[in-house]
């Protein structure tokens, strides 16, 4: 049956790449946007709400009916060093909130590798990777049933994906690598229909020399979530 996801950040290189796959795969995504945002033609003919994720009324009425919401928002380079926080920890923090008064109980988060570490180079842009951890933290707790992606170096990749592996691992177990944002996006998809992903931070990065593997069949080696 179709579900009806919403996507946050559907403008960025990740988050439109969510929406593609979300309609390969028979949903309906939902793509949420900032006022002058813009997405790829093939999708403009999904529902576009465009809105301040600060304002907890627009963001209400555009999460309203939704079955799911991936939150693929993150701050991006700037002079402004309070976007981190605005983006990554209070932004997170108001879509988790409004899923919890709409009853909007399957969230994915997409964060980063090495999300909470202090001692790390990204951290000189606003403490990036500080504010991501107080996002993932907000989503922990709410008590919804949440799932954190959390991708190593992000390419623009679109080739040799098919035969490529992604590795899988718990949180704080790997350090770098990459992978390509398509790959991200699918795991966000996949995420969603894979109920033992739930309550998990899932690290991700890829390389062509590992064998494709299902989420589902990743999380078979995790510790049991209580």
């Amino acid at each position: 049956m179709s579900r009806t996801i919403a996507v946050s950040g559907a403008s960025g290189k990740t988050g439109w790449r969510i929406a593609e796959e979300l309609l390969r795969a028979g949903d309906q995504p939902r793509l949420l946007l900032q006022e002058h945002s813009v997405v790829p033609e093939p999708l403009r003919a999904c529902q576009l709400h465009r809105l301040q994720l600060s304002d907890p009324n627009a963001l209400d009425a555009a999460l309203e009916g939704c079955d799911g919401l991936v939150i693929a928002t993150g701050a991006r380079p700037s002079v402004d060093l309070t976007g981190p926080m605005r983006v990554d920890a209070w932004g997170v923090q108001h879509q988790v909130e409004s899923c919890r008064r709409l009853g909007i109980r399957r969230v994915v988060l997409v964060s980063s590798l090495c999300a909470g570490r202090w001692r790390h180079p990204l951290n000189l842009f606003g403490l990036i990777l500080v504010w991501k951890r107080v996002g993932e933290r907000s989503l922990e707790r709410s008590g919804l049933d949440w799932t954190v992606i959390r991708p190593g170096g992000l390419s623009e990749r679109e080739t040799d994906l098919e035969h490529e592996g992604i590795r899988y691992s718990t949180a704080d177990q790997q350090d770098s690598a990459s992978i390509p944002r398509r790959l991200v996006a699918r795991c966000c998809v996949e995420a969603l229909a894979t109920p033992a992903s739930i309550g998990q931070i899932i690290e991700v990065t890829s390389s062509a020399e590992l064998a494709p593997i299902s989420l589902a069949k990743a999380l078979e080696a995790f510790p049991q979530v209580a």
